[in-house]
C-alpha cells in the first residue's frame, strides 16, 4: 500500500466517524444554544487580546476569529449533516489555520519569513485538495451503492482521479516552497537548488 492511499484510508476512516457523529444531528434549542455559547466565546477571546499589542494581538485576534469560523461550521454540519456540510468544515479550517500561520510568520523577516508563507499556502493547499478528494470519492461512493457494478467501476476511477488531482496540488505547492527556499541563495548555488527543485518534484 503505498503513501497516498494509506492517507486516503485513513482520512476515510475519520471521515466515517465524524459522519456518524454528526448524523445524531440536534434539536433546534441545542442548536440555539450552542450559537450562542459559540458567540460568547468569541466575545471572550477577543476581550482578551486586548492587552496584547503587535503581531501578539493580531495573532491572538486570528486565533479567536478561526475558532469561531470552525466552530459555526461544525455546529451547521452536526445540525444539518451532510457531506457537503463535513467539507465546508474541512475547507473553513484550512482557510482558518492558514490565516493564522500568514499571522505568524509576521514575526520573521526577509526569505524566512516567505519561506514560512510558503510553507503556510502548501499546507492549505494540500488540505483543501485532500477534503476535495474526500468528497468526490465519498459522493461517488454514495451513488454507486444506489446503482449497479458499472458504477461501482465508475466511482473508483472518480475517486482514483479526485486523488490524484489532489496529489497534483500538493506536490506544486510543495514546489512552490522549494523554490522560495532557493532565494537564500544566489549564483550557481541558486541555479543547483532549482534545478534540485525541479527534478524532484517533475517540473521542467
Amino acid at each position: 500500500m503505498n503513501k497516498l492511499n494509506a492517507t486516503a484510508m485513513v482520512a476515510a476512516i475519520g471521515l466515517a466517524f465524524s459522519i456518524g457523529a454528526m448524523a445524531q444531528g440536534m434539536s433546534n434549542e441545542q442548536y440555539k444554544s450552542a450559537s450562542t455559547g459559540i458567540a460568547a466565546d468569541y466575545k471572550s477571546a477577543v476581550a482578551a487580546c486586548g492587552s496584547l499589542s503587535g503581531n501578539a494581538k493580531d495573532i491572538c485576534k486570528a486565533e479567536a476569529s478561526g475558532k469561531e469560523k470552525v466552530g459555526k461550521a461544525e455546529l451547521e454540519a452536526r445540525y444539518k449533516p451532510s457531506e457537503d456540510a463535513s467539507y465546508k468544515v474541512r475547507v473553513v479550517r484550512a482557510d482558518t489555520d492558514y490565516t493564522l500561520a500568514k499571522e505568524r510568520c509576521d514575526d520573521k523577516a526577509g526569505n524566512v519569513k516567505d519561506v514560512c508563507v510558503k510553507e503556510a499556502k502548501a499546507a492549505e493547499v494540500a488540505a483543501k485538495a485532500d477534503a476535495k478528494a474526500q468528497l468526490t470519492t465519498a459522493k461517488a461512493n454514495e451513488k454507486a451503492a444506489k446503482s449497479s457494478a458499472k458504477a461501482s467501476n465508475t466511482a473508483s476511477e472518480q475517486g482514483a482521479d479526485a486523488r490524484k488531482d489532489a496529489a497534483s496540488d500538493k506536490r506544486d505547492a510543495d514546489y512552490a516552497v522549494a523554490k522560495e527556499k532557493c532565494d537564500a541563495y544566489s549564483g550557481d548555488a541558486k541555479s543547483n537548488c532549482l534545478n534540485e527543485a525541479k527534478a524532484r518534484f517533475g517540473k521542467s
